[in-house]
């Protein structure tokens, strides 16, 4: 699974870890995601995310 990171504040959403701040489970695509997620460090939403590298 991809990593994606916040073009905002550089917050990394990690899908192995899935994001405990906002119940997102470990293994969690991005993709599988809910569309009005919001970065859990500045708020962005997905749209201001891209894939690592």
């Amino acid at each position: 699974m991809e990593i994606y990171i916040c073009e905002i504040c550089g917050y990394i959403y990690d899908p192995e870890l899935g994001d405990d701040a906002t119940d997102i489970a470990p293994r969690t695509a991005f993709k599988d995601i809910p569309d009005d997620w919001l970065c859990p460090e500045c708020g962005a939403g997905k749209e201001d995310f891209v894939v690592e590298g």
